[in-house]
């Protein structure tokens, strides 16, 4: 090559070597970039990617086996797991009109061998709970493609949850509340609402209200830009004594929110001492998904609103959770104070055990925490209208997780999940309870479903 071609050769060389410079330092910017929080350059996040088709159709499939449940819904069996961890423990033999129902599985069968007679129990709310977690029960037995252990379970319909028990909920972090003693080991059901809760006619069921959500196409620009709420003002945990009140006394009533306590009246709604009132200012869950920001608060244990607000692509706004739902630790908080670059006190973010949820980024987060006391809900709210794509990503990583994705609320998650904790239950729960060898083998559930025994009839 001689000196001239050379020469003509060397700029396009050098202009080269600039590019790629250029090209390494922009990856490598986009790689390692990490904006101070508080301080959100407005680049644009990226949002979730919509699941295939492949895996969008196990979501229905409710005949998957062990290996399909673990591949398709990976992490869902954590809790069980850690229960199972705790070691052996004895199934007490137990029929106190106040004692957790048990359920005998034998070959495939369902037989219930002791139920709830308080007066208190066998009322509507919790006489639905204890029917639909048994219907729930039997067809994951039904449709398991293997058969489960022979066990005996003991079920606990009740909000707060009981030692060596299926239960609702659990402490986040194992806290004993005010007069109730630790509870360290309750394994957690999915909610009795994934079979049906007819006693709240605005939610009916989950899959009515997904079917709901599912044909509401509201781009997330579109949506209402207030926090919303509904709820009764006086069901506080024992963690969070004021929480409800607090919300209401910085959101009600504001233009900023759409936040009421809801006003009950006679109808034909939810069920009080078995007669039937409605709460006129109700909103159905698809009505909540029209908004950008859902705001979630805690009973006087959980709440099965959540489930239910996790079908939104909307941003859930919630205090740190001090309760455990079967699904909850599939939560990624980001803390509205992290987003806001302001200090927050050891109060704001521990919980009553001293343990404290872990914190995540904005691009990794599906839902933000506020402050318990809700001093921060419009600075937190304001500052992710001011940063839309946040705000959005954050919602479409929560419907992607729960519904559109990965599916965590699917029908097959719930078999899955139901499936894997009788298998857990039944390595650690041993019926050695001498009173069991004398005790009755109990009522097949096909006739207990069918209105026995009478005063379950008859209520």
């Amino acid at each position: 090559m001689d000196r001239l071609t050379m020469l003509r050769q060397r700029p396009c060389r050098q202009l080269s070597v600039i590019a790629t410079a250029g090209i390494l330092l922009l990856i490598v910017y986009h790689v390692y970039h990490q904006p101070v929080l508080g301080q959100l350059s407005v680049h644009r996040l990226p949002l979730p990617k919509t699941a295939s088709l492949s895996n969008r159709k196990h979501f229905d499939d409710l005949r998957l086996d062990d290996a399909q449940c673990q591949a398709t819904f990976p992490g869902l069996t954590k809790d069980i797991d850690d229960m199972v961890a705790f070691g052996s423990f004895s199934v007490k033999y137990e029929t106190r009109p106040d004692s957790p129902m048990l359920v005998r599985l034998e070959k495939g069968q369902l037989y219930i061998v002791h139920h709830e007679t308080d007066k208190d129990i066998i009322t509507a709310p919790y006489r639905d709970a204890r029917l639909a977690t048994l219907h729930q029960i039997h067809r994951a037995i039904l449709t398991s493609p293997v058969p489960l252990p022979d066990t005996v379970l003991a079920v606990n319909v009740l909000d707060g949850p009981r030692n060596d028990t299926l239960s609702y909920s659990r402490a986040a972090f194992g806290a004993a509340t005010p007069g109730s003693p630790l509870v360290t080991r309750a394994f957690l059901m999915p909610h009795f609402s994934f079979w049906g809760w007819p006693a709240l006619p605005f939610v009916g069921s989950f899959q009515k209200a997904v079917e709901a959500v599912s044909t509401q196409h509201m781009p997330f620009s579109k949506k209402d830009a207030r926090p919303v709420w509904r709820g009764t003002k006086r069901y506080n945990s024992a963690q969070h004594p004021k929480m409800r009140e607090d919300l209401l006394a910085v959101a009600g009533g504001q233009r900023w929110a759409d936040v009421q306590e809801l006003a009950w009246g006679e109808g034909d709604g939810q069920t009080k001492n078995d007669q039937k009132v409605v709460a006129t200012n109700a909103l159905r869950i698809q009505d909540f998904c029209k908004y950008k920001y859902v705001v979630h608060t805690e009973g006087i244990t959980y709440s099965g609103r959540l489930q239910f607000l996790q079908l939104c692509a909307s941003v859930l706004l919630t205090p740190p959770m001090a309760w455990l739902q079967h699904t909850t630790h599939l939560v990624k908080p980001v803390y509205a104070s992290d987003l806001l670059g302001v200090r927050t006190t050891e109060k704001e973010t521990t919980s009553p055990a001293g343990k404290k949820w872990p914190r995540y980024s904005p691009s990794e987060a599906n839902a933000v925490f506020v402050a318990p006391d809700w001093s921060d809900l419009y600075d937190a709210v304001t500052w992710l209208e001011a940063h839309l794509d946040v705000a959005e990503g954050i919602a479409q990583r929560q419907r992607s997780l729960f519904w559109e994705q990965q599916g965590y609320l699917s029908p097959a998650a719930e078999v899955c999940y139901w499936r894997a904790l009788i298998q857990g239950w039944a390595k650690v729960a041993k019926v050695i309870d001498e009173r069991w060898s004398k005790a009755p083998r109990g009522v097949p559930w096909e006739e207990f479903a069918m209105g026995y025994p009478k005063e379950v009839r008859d209520k």
